[in-house]
């Protein structure tokens, strides 16, 4: 049976109530460290680092996704190595303030350099990494872009960062019994970007999801992404695992329901308008301008929202 844990309830109705905690505009939420913000305990021993819902900036250090870890007691499972080997080291650091227990392994959730350029600081600590192939093989591709992006941006917050992908890979799925925890770690299909991992607890009913889900800043589209597939991984295979609890790979830990209304729905709702417009012979400099309203509340619409109908505009003219 799946404990309800109260404290997550509180937690998120109290982020409802603040949504300014959410806002990209917030520089630095936690200065003592070069992390974004502290690690909270989201329900026992499952623990996050909530990075900022803004694009990375020299202000948040590139912590602009969320870093987890779970105490399982016999060692820490950590779930992302962060944008930089400086992230790592301070995620770490918070680990041991709150247990004695070893890192045993870190999940990477994407090939996505926020997700993976922290490796090589844990890979230095004898940790081994675990990512998807297909995130392993996109990191590989794009690493030496994803470096110079970081020093543009986070200039001294680079320093000792080396690209090194994961040391072990997994296609499907690996599950993991360590101390108390069984976890299973899982690629549920086409999403986000390749290889999209999750993470999940089934006796927790949580959830880490990584980037098939988003509630509080606009899902990034990439060109290459199907949305169509995103979609009916969500539905043939994220939501018959039913989550009670589910930590996003951007923004504060919420539920299903939550994120199924900023992901699943504005993606239909993306290729809604797309459609219609392309049955009235619309053309692609005209799709930009499609009405994507009703989520212009979300962080980062401002930098995404014309991006992303572009893409689905050019997804769904030959399907």
């Amino acid at each position: 049976m799946r404990p309800a844990f109260g404290f997550l309830a509180a937690f998120g109705l109290a982020l409802t109530a603040t949504a300014a905690s959410a806002s990209e505009d917030i520089p630095d939420k936690y200065p003592q460290s070069v992390l974004y913000n502290k690690p909270v305990e989201v329900i026992p021993h499952v623990w996050t680092a909530i990075g900022a819902t803004a694009p990375p900036t020299y202000e948040n250090a590139g912590h602009n996704n969320n870093l987890s870890f779970l105490v399982t007691g016999d060692g820490v499972v950590v779930i992302n190595s962060g944008a930089s080997f400086r992230l790592a080291e301070a995620l770490h650091a918070e680990i041991r303030k709150v247990t004695d227990q070893p890192v045993r392994l870190v999940i990477n959730e994407n090939g996505q350099g926020h997700a993976m350029l922290g490796n090589n600081y844990w890979i230095a600590q004898g940790v081994p990494v675990l990512a998807h192939a297909d995130a392993a093989a996109e990191f590989e591709d794009d690493a030496g872009q994803a470096l110079a992006a970081l020093q543009n941006y986070a200039r001294e917050n680079a320093e000792g960062t080396e690209p090194m992908g994961p040391t072990e890979t997994f296609e499907d799925s690996r599950e993991i019994t360590m101390g108390a925890m069984r976890i299973e770690v899982l690629h549920l299909g086409p999403a986000h970007s390749p290889g999209d991992t999750q993470v999940w607890l089934p006796d927790l009913g949580l959830m880490i999801a990584g980037d098939i889900a988003f509630h509080e800043r606009m899902p990034p589209i990439f060109e290459g992404t199907c949305t169509a597939c995103w979609i009916d991984t969500w539905d043939t295979a994220l939501v018959p695992l039913a989550p009670v609890h589910v930590i996003p790979g951007h923004g504060h830990p919420t539920n299903m329901a939550q994120v199924a209304r900023y992901t699943r729905d504005y993606l239909l709702h993306l290729r809604g308008v797309v459609g219609a417009y392309l049955d009235e012979g619309g053309d692609l400099a005209g799709s930009y301008y499609l009405d994507q309203s009703a989520y212009a509340h979300l962080d980062t619409f401002e930098e995404l929202a014309t991006r992303n109908a572009g893409v689905v505009f050019a997804e769904m003219e030959f399907e």
